[in-house]
């Protein structure tokens, strides 16, 4: 199945800046999250699919190359350089030969025959709302392929060595004849190695690696956010042929929180308050992350406003002044009133009947609504 464009997915604009970007993955992520959508196999694979186009576009190298040659310059199984690499160091030829190679049947491997760097690792991290904004420190367990400690990487029984690959005499290249073409291609016997082994390591089978779960501490800074990357350098996948390590990318995933909503490093919530105090005004506790505090209601207060607690929200992870808490009012109807209640508030009606200017906003839609139907 064909993969749908990175900026579709995301629904920006291919302009977009990184802060829309993370906005826009945000929205995604908040939205269709496994713990969300426990048992939706549809929504876990629009969360997936958003983490990957997050992924490429907000790295730099990735976006170039995707902007350039769309999922073919980030797909390594499409020829893609997916460490982030780009084609900043490809040639005419070295372009055309992969084109050819593939053509002809030939696999893609290290055409010098030397070392390669092992695979990054991806890991999604999920934290708590507190945990995000604070910051800890975490431990994860990955499973990756480490090194062969039997071997020592080499693939080869202890005490015995590579030998020189016979089929392409040590080079990892070999050389076919395809009608007028001569086509260069990675030696399928040794796959680029140069080297062959006769007589494999009884550990790793001659793969040189082996699968192992590696257990790392992971320092989170204080403010990350749903989409933020930490990376833990050389501790991705071990290398081939003595190569150097791949590195780790956890990924940050803030958990949806039950009475706060952030959004960058602002935090909303919702307070509900009684009718009279709306009316009347008040005082109330309201909760923040540091604590409760005091919030005075006015008289007078209309459902939906907003009050700003400064320096209540986030500090943002890479520096800057903290945001704000905006405390939405949601005024609440009495229920269940017993019969002294409802004589109460069947009294008051009937004394702001023939007084409008106790309900603006109603006297004003009125007004509207007079107005629509008389242009009719």
């Amino acid at each position: 199945m064909a993969k749908r464009d990175y900026y579709e997915v995301l629904g920006v604009e291919r302009g977009a800046s990184d802060a829309e970007l993370k906005k826009a993955y945000r929205r995604l992520a908040m939205k269709y999250h496994p713990d969300r959508n426990p048992g939706d196999k549809e929504a876990e694979d629009k969360f997936k699919e958003a983490n990957e186009a997050y992924e490429v576009l907000s790295d730099a190298g990735k976006r170039t190359a995707y902007d350039q040659y769309g999922h073919a310059g980030v797909d390594p199984s499409m020829g893609g350089g997916a460490a982030g690499a780009g084609f900043g160091g490809a040639n005419f030829s070295d372009i055309f030969g992969d084109v050819f190679s593939d053509f002809f049947g030939g696999a893609r491997g290290n055409a010098r025959g030397g070392a390669s760097r092992g695979s990054d690792l991806r890991y999604t991290l999920e934290l708590d709302l507190e945990e995000a904004v604070r910051g800890t420190t975490v431990t994860i367990r990955v499973p990756t392929l480490a090194e062969c400690k039997v071997c020592h990487g080499t693939g080869a029984k202890k005490g015995t060595s590579p030998v020189t690959c016979t089929t392409c005499g040590g080079i990892g290249q070999v050389r076919m004849q395809q009608g007028f073409f001569s086509v260069q291609q990675t030696c399928p016997r040794c796959h680029g190695t140069g080297k062959m082994i006769t007589d494999p390591c009884g550990n790793c089978h001659g793969q040189g690696r082996v699968e192992e779960q590696k257990t790392l501490s992971v320092k989170v800074p204080a403010g990350v956010d749903t989409g933020d990357r930490i990376r833990l350098s050389g501790e991705g996948e071990a290398g081939t042929q003595g190569g150097p390590a791949g590195d780790l990318y956890v990924v940050v995933s803030v958990r949806e929180h039950p009475i706060f909503q952030r959004d960058g490093k602002h935090l909303y919530c919702d307070v509900p308050i009684s009718f009279a105090d709306a009316a009347l005004g008040g005082e109330l506790e309201v909760p923040t992350l540091d604590g409760r505090v005091k919030l005075k209601i006015p008289e007078g207060t209309q459902s939906g406003k907003l009050f700003r607690l400064r320096g209540k929200g986030v500090a943002p992870v890479r520096g800057g002044a903290p945001g704000d808490l905006m405390c939405r009012v949601a005024v609440e109807t009495p229920v269940n009133l017993n019969k002294r209640q409802r004589e109460l508030l069947e009294e008051f009606r009937n004394s702001l009947q023939s007084d409008s200017s106790h309900s603006p906003k109603a006297s004003g839609w009125f007004e509207g609504m007079k107005r629509f139907f008389g242009d009719l």
